[in-house]
């Protein structure tokens, strides 16, 4: 099987659960609070090596002990961290706070995550292959991203970018937006115009494939009871990149990220409830 090699952010998640979100000026006591490893980047390869994918991760954290948590966790669910370069700055750390409906409010301070080049990036993918699936999301240097996407699709590597948060759009790369994403970057003809798909998420409605001339594939979401929607998009992406990887087709690729984003919703903190293949193939086929 191919290998998914994921650029981008990994953090720490301080999380806050309650009964509601506060409002601006408000304290809201009684919750939960539980630290545990984040960052887009981190999360979406976590998600990849649950499913069984061969998944490198290429990042920065600091030399702290957030940095070593990270690593460990990492390790510990079998990714290749040897490109995950430690760096003098402090590890990212993200602040979420999440009520009793799964929905979460979200503040990062990057960190490390600044300190990753350009030059770094594409020095650690000079063993990509054509096979290959690259991933990156926007926690990172936009400059970085860019610099990922024309190195791996000049060597002929599918390349997936999960526009969050919306600062950009990268040609040549299938762009993963949710509905704000896709409308703050300029709406779906303006993305299908350079990226060969745009799958648009959706949340619990599931997701919306746009490839230029051909029609709109919708791909219904998956009824999950959820305890906390924070990682549910970075399932996505990376169960995505692991279907393709994998030789599945778009539309098939769609259905299983589906399923996987829904089901990584069942317990609190981003990571906590990444599904295994075992289960997202039963949830697709149920």
């Amino acid at each position: 099987m191919a290998r998914v090699i994921v650029v981008g952010s990994a953090n720490v998640d301080l999380v806050w659960h309650g009964l509601r979100l506060p409002r601006p000026g408000e304290t809201v006591t009684d919750g939960e609070f539980v630290r545990v490893p984040g960052g887009k980047g981190a999360n979406q390869a976590a998600a990849a090596a649950a499913l069984g994918g061969d998944v490198q991760f290429v990042g920065c954290v600091g030399a702290d002990e957030h940095g070593r948590m990270i690593r460990a966790d990492l390790r510990d669910r079998g990714l290749d961290c040897s490109r995950l370069f430690e760096v003098d700055e402090p590890t990212g750390v993200a602040v979420i706070m999440v009520d009793a409906a799964g929905e979460n409010a979200i503040a990062v301070a990057p960190g490390a995550n600044r300190a990753l080049a350009p030059a770094t990036a594409i020095d650690a993918l000079s063993d990509v292959g054509s096979d290959d699936v690259v991933l990156c999301s926007c926690e990172i240097s936009l400059d970085t991203v860019d610099a990922v996407v024309t190195a791996a699709t000049g060597r002929d590597a599918r390349v997936v970018v999960n526009p969050a948060p919306a600062r950009a759009v990268f040609a040549g790369a299938i762009l993963t937006p949710n509905e704000h994403e896709c409308a703050e970057l300029g709406g779906v003809d303006a993305l299908t115009a350079v990226a060969p798909a745009v799958i648009v998420t959706r949340g619990e409605r599931g997701a919306v494939v746009h490839r230029a001339g051909r029609p709109p594939h919708s791909q219904p979401g998956f009824a999950i009871e959820a305890v906390d929607t924070t990682g549910a998009g970075d399932a996505f992406n990376g169960a995505l990149a692991w279907a393709l990887a994998g030789g599945h087709d778009i539309e098939e690729a769609v259905a299983l990220a589906c399923a996987a984003g829904a089901l990584a919703t069942r317990a609190l903190g981003a990571r906590s409830s990444v599904p295994n293949a075992s289960e997202v193939y039963a949830l697709v086929t149920a």
